[in-house]
């Protein structure tokens, strides 16, 4: 069976395998990906091309860090809600990629909601989520997709490997919002503290030093 056209073209951008790292080679510039339609058919689309985040270090108290099982595939939740999706396989594996299936999905109260699904080149390893909500729990999936076989295999032959199982990641992004609610009521309620304070230093420094004489030992009379 022939494979796709797209999952060809996405194969053929990749123009060396990369390295066992969180980064793709040096001479994979570009990661042509497409974000499919939703529903079950895979057509539709556009092929668009993004260049990797190289040199991305996910750091606190700006980012919130989230790694799969397998630790192949690592989310970090930015503070601006976006999500920076990272994957790394081994020089082997990567030789039998031919494309990436990226399902996203988020639980309701009962079921969980499909949320984006995008195909991926086989020179990509990151993946960016411009925008997701406060509060809900995210599921990312990443499935490698092996290359379509060139011959049938001779008898007795064994059969290939598959390109790796699916690696998936859960995560949920913080309530911003929330967040600088707390640090600016935390920073209120310190200046109202210390204003207490200063009020209290201020009226005991009147009550000692300007009442006090008033209520204090009354002085010699003068003789006539």
């Amino acid at each position: 069976m022939r494979a796709p056209p797209l999952l060809l073209l996405l194969a053929a951008c990749a123009a060396a395998p990369t390295p066992p790292g969180w980064e793709p080679a040096a001479d994979a510039p570009w990661c042509p990906y497409k974000v499919l339609p939703e529903g079950p058919e895979a057509g539709g689309g556009r092929l668009c091309f993004r260049s990797p985040a190289r040199g991305f270090r996910c750091q606190a108290p700006g980012c919130a860090a989230h790694a799969s099982a397998g630790r192949s595939l690592r989310a970090s939740v930015l503070r601006n809600r976006s999500v920076l999706l990272q994957w790394r396989l081994a020089p082997a594996e990567a030789r039998r990629v031919r494309a990436f299936a990226l399902n996203c999905s988020w639980r309701g109260a009962y079921t969980r909601f499909p949320c984006e699904r995008v195909l991926l080149g086989a020179s990509c390893r990151d993946y960016l989520l411009p925008d997701v909500h406060d509060g809900v729990r995210y599921r990312l999936c990443l499935q490698p997709l092996p290359l379509p076989l060139r011959a049938e295999p001779a008898a007795g032959a064994a059969a290939p490997e598959p390109a790796g199982p699916a690696e998936c990641v859960e995560f949920a992004a913080e309530p911003a919002g929330m967040r600088e609610i707390v640090v600016a009521m935390t920073a209120v309620g310190g200046s109202i503290c210390v204003m207490l304070v200063v009020i209290c230093l201020l009226v005991a420094y009147i009550t000692e030093n300007l009442m006090h004489p008033a209520f204090g030992r009354p002085g010699l009379r003068r003789q006539p």
